[in-house]
């Protein structure tokens, strides 16, 4: 009863949204993007999906439990975003990783990027690349390990050691586009990516300022950066975590700017970052750095480009 006598700023407009709405959405909208996954990597990214989900969601109401001295507190987790943050993170791995590895990006992304900052909403930065960027660095050789994809007659057969396109492997914009290609589980196909992406946007979940401010920053760097080349700003559009981290990481509501104005410079900010990294430092990518990096300046994006108040008369 109490909750209802709680206000915040106005206006006080209430919408059919939900967290447990929004974060189920996600999850649909990652389902192209897993089936594809598991078409092409197997048992393996099968496993390592489910295993990750459900570490997330383990870690997350053990933690809700022990912190309200209640296993009634743990339900919490069916709002959906433990399930997120397990799901994305099987994403971003690679098809071998093993599943300790799995569980324990799992816990830093629970209890480190997110209860550690007092839970959902309040995280300042993605907890799922927060996890990413630490087993990145303390398992470096793991994370970099790449297989070539398999296909439905070789389901069953173990994976083989590949690369990926930044890595300097051949493949065709066509199969880049579908996702025959060596990378992460979720960053291989851009067409299950765009079919999710349209799906967030049709449902009002993200802004597409950030997507399309990152992927034509990204665009232009590119295509002044090569001499002009198209080839050259197709690759890197198809190549990489870029795509998946333009539609499903860096429109993450909670740090992500609020503004208009705001998401649209966090989006070039984010294609700069990106491209800077790809073409003049020694690592093949950046997209996680480049998110992260970001995450750190929402706070201050948003007070540059808060609107000014309706009404509000200027002192002469």
């Amino acid at each position: 009863m109490s909750d209802k006598l709680l206000t915040g700023p106005s206006p006080h407009i209430l919408g059919g949204k939900s967290v447990s709405s929004i974060m189920w959405d996600v999850v649909i909208a990652l389902i192209p993007v897993s089936l594809v996954s598991i078409y092409y990597y197997g048992l393996n990214a099968l496993t390592i999906i489910v295993v990750s989900i459900v570490s997330a969601m383990l870690v997350e109401g053990l933690f809700m439990a022990i912190r309200h001295k209640g296993m009634k507190h743990a339900l919490g987790i069916r709002d959906g975003s433990a399930a997120v943050t397990g799901l994305l993170i099987a994403l971003i791995m690679p098809p071998t990783a093993p599943l300790w590895l799995v569980v324990i990006a799992n816990a830093v992304a629970i209890l480190l990027a997110k209860q550690a900052y007092g839970g959902i909403g309040n995280n300042i930065f993605n907890p799922a690349l927060v996890a990413r960027a630490f087993v990145f660095m303390a398992w470096p050789s793991i994370m970099t390990t790449w297989s070539n994809p398999l296909n439905f007659g070789t389901w069953f057969a173990d994976l083989t050691s590949g690369a990926t396109p930044l890595g300097g492997a051949e493949h065709s914009l066509l199969e880049m586009f579908l996702g025959n290609i060596g990378g992460c589980l979720g960053e291989t196909s851009a067409l299950a990516i765009i079919v999710g992406g349209l799906y967030l946007l049709l449902k009002g979940h993200i802004d597409w300022r950030i997507p399309v401010g990152y992927l034509g920053t990204a665009a232009v760097f590119s295509f002044l950066s090569s001499q002009f080349s198209m080839q050259d700003v197709a690759f890197n559009l198809l190549a990489g975590g870029m795509l998946f981290g333009a539609v499903f990481m860096a429109t993450d509501m909670v740090t992500s700017p609020t503004t208009k104005k705001g998401r649209l410079i966090f989006g070039i900010g984010l294609g700069l970052i990106t491209m800077f990294v790809r073409k003049y430092a020694s690592a093949p990518e950046g997209v996680t750095y480049a998110i992260l990096f970001m995450n750190a300046l929402v706070p201050l994006i948003d007070r540059y480009t808060v609107p000014k108040t309706f009404g509000e008369v200027k002192g002469s």
